[in-house]
C-alpha cells in the first residue's frame, strides 16, 4: 500500500521513534534501581499464567465501579488487540496484496474482531473523556489540603487527555481507514460490519481522493504510535506495562499486611524505615509507574473518607512525578513532596487501599516504613503513643496493666494455665485487650464459658501473656515490636502449641503471617472460627426461643455483622462469623460495606492509641452509622477494638443498638 518514499520514511521515523524512547525506558530502570532489593525471578513461571489471566480479565477492576471498569475494559481489550493489529497493518502497507493471517476463517476472525473491538474503544474512551472533562467526578479530583506535587494539579488533566486523544486517533483513523479500502475495493466485507456500514459514505469520492485518505489513514494510525512512544515512559498509559511486572515479581506475602522484618543484628545498617526514596524498596518504586490514578485507593480509605489529609493515590502520584521531574543530587525527605506527617499519622493500616488497587499497589506499606523511619530514626511520633509504647515496654500491654493482674478477668471461672495444662489442643492467646480492658474482658469471660460448656481441652499464658506487638509495629516502633516478638516466639517455641487461638484479630494477624519470619510458626485461629466449628459439631448445647436472643435484650433478633480489618480483609475470615451467627436462627442484615470491602472500626494502626487526624467525621462514627442504617438490634463484631470502637459511636449517636462480640452473642444462649 506505501509507496517507496513512505516506506522509507516510515523505516526512518521507527528507528527515531526507538531511539528516543530508548532514553526514557532507561530512566525508568535507572529510577527502580535506586529502590532496594531484588526482583525474585523464580516466582515468574509460578505466577505466569495466572497474572496472564489477570491482566486480560482486568479481574481487579470489577470490584469497584462496575461502569467505568466495564468502559475501561472495552479500551484496554481493544488496544491489547492492536498490538496485532498494527502488526499485520504494516506488513499489509509493505507487501502486496499481502492479507494479515490470511483470507480463511483465521483471518476472518481477525478481521471482526477487530471490527467490533475498534468500535468498543471508541465508545469506550469517549465515555471515559467525557466523564472526566465535562462530569468531573469528585472520585478523580484531590483536596486542595492534600499534598500533591505541583505539576500533578493540571498534569494528571493534560496527560489523560494526551493518552485519551491518542487513542482515539489511533484507534479511530485506522477504523476509518478499513472503510476507506472497503469503499475503494467496492465490496461489503460482513467480517467487518461497522467498517462496512460506514463505507458507503465514501462511495461517491473519486478513486485518487479515496487513496489519498487510505494514505492519511495509515499515516495518522500508525505514525501517531511513533511519535507517542516517547512519550510512553512518562506518561500514565505506562501502567500497562508495570501492572502486570507487579502481578509477577510482587514479593510473596503471607497476607496484604504482612510487614517486611528489618534486622536490628546487622550493625551496618545505618537507616531503619523510610526516609527518602532510596529507602523504599524496588517494588515501592514499581508501583509509582504501576499506579493508573485512578483513585481506588482513596475512595476506600477511611481516613480520606472522614476528611482527613490522607490520599494513598497522592501519594503514588508523587512519587512518580519526583521520579520523573525532581530526581537530582539532593535527598528529600518523603515527607516533603510524597505525603505530609499529618497523613503519615492520619493511616488505620486497615489495608482497604492495598485490597483494592487493580494493579497491585501497596501504598500502606509505604506509610508504615515511613512511620518507622520518623520513629526509630528521628524519635518524631505523636506524644500520646509514648503512654502505649511505655505500657508495652514496662508491663507488656498498652494499658499499662501490671502483669500480675493479667488473670483477673477469669476470676470466678475455670481457665486452667498452661502450667496446669502443659499439653492442650488449643493455646489460647487472650490478648491484651480482652486480658485487660474492662469492656472487651466481657468478650474473655464469655469465650471461657464457651470453652468449658464444649469441653474444649485449652489453657492459657496467664501473666506469661505479653503483648504481640502489633500496635508497636504498626506506630512504627519496629525495634519494640521486635523485642516483644522474639520473647513470645521464645515462649511458643518452648510450649510447641498444637494451634493457638486468638480473641484479636491483630493477634492473629501478628503471630500467624509477622512471626514466621522471626522463626516461629504456627497453626493459628480466631475464636470466631472455633465457635463455628463447635456449633458445627453440635458441641455447643443453644437455647432456642422462636428465633430470639437471650439476653439483655430478649427480643433482640436482627443483627448485622462488622468485619474486622485484620480478620476479613487482610486474612480472609468472612464466612465463619456470619455462620456462627446464621446458626443461632437469628436474621443477619449486612451492611453495603461488608466482608473484604468492610470499612475501619478507626482503631487500627495504632489509632487506638493517639488522637484522631482532623477531619470532618471520626471513622468509628461514619462506620456506625451505616450500621444503625441496618435498623438491627445488634451490631455483631469480632474484635477487641472494633468492640470499644463501635460502643463508643454508639454511645455517641445516643443509639439504643447493642454492641457485642459474636463470643458475648453465643455464650448468652448456652444451655448451662
Amino acid at each position: 500500500m506505501l509507496t517507496l518514499p513512505e516506506k522509507v520514511i516510515f523505516a526512518l521515523a521507527v528507528v527515531a521513534s526507538g531511539y528516543f524512547t530508548r532514553h526514557g525506558i532507561q530512566r525508568l530502570i535507572a529510577n527502580i534501581g535506586r529502590g532496594y532489593g531484588n526482583p525474585n525471578w523464580k516466582l515468574i513461571p509460578k505466577r505466569f499464567f495466572a497474572t496472564l489471566a489477570k491482566t486480560l480479565t482486568l479481574r481487579p477492576t470489577w470490584r469497584l465501579r462496575f461502569g467505568v471498569s466495564l468502559l475501561h475494559a472495552l479500551v484496554v481489550w481493544g488496544f491489547t488487540y492492536y498490538l496485532l493489529v498494527n502488526l499485520g497493518d504494516v506488513f499489509s502497507a509493505y507487501i502486496l496484496d499481502f492479507h494479515f493471517l490470511g483470507t480463511g476463517a483465521l483471518g476472518n476472525i481477525y478481521r471482526l474482531l477487530a471490527d467490533l473491538l475498534s468500535v468498543g474503544v471508541l465508545v469506550g474512551m469517549v465515555s471515559l473523556l467525557v466523564r472526566r472533562f465535562v462530569f468531573r467526578p469528585r472520585v478523580l479530583t484531590h483536596a486542595e489540603d492534600i499534598l500533591l506535587h505541583p505539576r500533578a494539579r493540571k498534569g494528571i488533566q493534560r496527560d489523560s487527555a494526551i493518552v485519551g486523544v491518542f487513542i482515539l486517533l489511533h484507534v479511530g483513523f485506522r477504523f476509518l481507514g478499513e472503510s476507506f479500502l472497503l469503499a475503494q475495493s467496492g465490496r461489503v466485507d460482513p467480517w467487518q460490519p461497522f467498517a462496512s456500514a460506514l463505507s458507503p459514505l465514501w462511495a461517491g469520492l473519486a478513486p485518487n481522493i479515496i487513496t489519498i485518505l487510505v494514505h492519511i489513514s495509515f499515516w495518522m494510525a500508525l505514525g501517531l504510535i511513533l511519535a507517542f512512544m516517547p512519550y510512553f515512559p512518562y506518561s500514565k498509559h505506562i501502567h500497562l506495562f508495570f501492572a502486570p511486572i507487579n502481578f509477577l515479581l510482587k514479593p510473596e506475602r503471607r497476607s496484604i499486611g504482612e510487614l517486611l522484618a528489618l534486622n536490628f543484628e546487622d550493625e551496618s545498617v545505618e537507616q531503619f524505615g523510610a526516609s527518602s526514596l532510596a529507602d523504599l524498596g524496588w517494588e515501592q518504586l514499581i508501583d509509582a509507574y504501576a499506579c493508573i490514578m485512578c483513585n481506588r485507593c482513596t475512595e476506600v480509605c477511611p481516613a480520606n473518607t472522614t476528611g482527613k489529609v490522607l490520599s494513598p493515590a497522592a501519594l503514588e502520584i508523587n512519587k512518580r512525578y519526583h521520579l520523573n521531574y525532581d530526581l537530582g543530587e539532593k535527598t528529600v525527605p518523603l515527607t516533603e513532596f510524597a505525603i505530609s506527617e499529618e497523613a503519615v499519622w492520619a493511616c488505620t493500616a486497615c489495608g482497604a487501599c492495598v485490597d483494592i488497587c487493580p494493579v497491585g499497589n501497596e501504598p500502606m506499606r509505604d506509610i508504615l516504613d515511613i512511620r518507622r523511619g520518623l520513629v526509630l530514626m528521628e524519635n518524631n511520633f505523636p506524644e500520646p503513643l509514648q503512654i502505649a509504647f511505655r505500657g508495652m515496654e514496662r508491663t507488656g500491654n498498652p494499658w499499662n496493666i501490671p502483669p500480675t493482674e493479667r488473670m483477673q478477668w477469669a476470676e470466678g471461672l475455670d481457665v486452667p494455665t498452661i502450667a496446669e495444662n502443659p499439653n492442650p489442643e488449643y493455646l489460647w492467646w487472650v490478648g491484651c485487650a480482652p486480658a485487660t480492658d474492662a469492656r472487651a474482658q466481657k468478650t474473655a469471660r464469655a469465650f471461657a464459658k464457651i470453652l468449658n460448656h464444649a469441653g474444649v481441652n485449652y489453657a492459657v499464658l496467664g501473666e506469661a501473656e505479653t503483648c504481640t506487638g502489633d500496635s508497636a509495629r504498626r506506630a512504627g516502633n519496629e525495634y519494640l515490636f521486635y523485642e516483644l516478638a522474639q520473647g513470645n516466639v521464645a515462649t511458643f517455641n518452648e510450649i510447641q502449641p498444637q494451634r493457638i487461638i486468638t480473641t484479636c484479630p491483630h493477634c492473629l494477624h501478628t503471630i500467624q503471617n509477622e512471626y514466621p519470619a522471626l522463626g516461629g510458626e504456627y497453626e493459628v485461629v480466631h475464636h470466631t472460627q472455633l465457635i463455628n466449628k463447635l456449633m458445627g459439631e453440635e458441641k455447643i448445647k443453644l437455647k432456642v426461643k422462636s428465633g430470639k436472643l437471650d439476653m439483655e435484650n430478649p427480643q433482640a433478633s436482627t443483627f448485622t455483622f462488622h468485619d474486622p480489618c485484620y480478620l476479613g480483609r487482610q486474612n480472609g475470615i468472612t464466612e465463619e462469623p456470619r455462620q456462627a451467627l446464621k446458626d443461632l436462627s437469628v436474621e443477619l442484615v449486612e451492611m453495603p460495606r461488608h466482608g473484604a470491602k468492610s470499612f475501619c472500626c478507626g482503631a487500627g494502626g495504632a489509632q487506638m492509641w493517639k488522637e484522631e487526624e482532623h477531619g470532618n467525621e471520626s471513622v468509628n462514627a461514619n462506620r456506625f452509622r451505616e450500621a444503625a442504617a441496618t435498623q438491627v438490634d445488634v451490631l455483631a463484631v469480632g474484635c477487641p477494638f472494633c468492640l470499644t470502637m463501635m460502643n463508643d459511636a454508639a454511645k455517641d449517636a445516643n443509639s439504643s443498638m447493642q454492641v457485642q462480640d459474636i463470643a458475648e452473642i453465643v455464650a448468652a444462649r448456652l444451655i448451662q
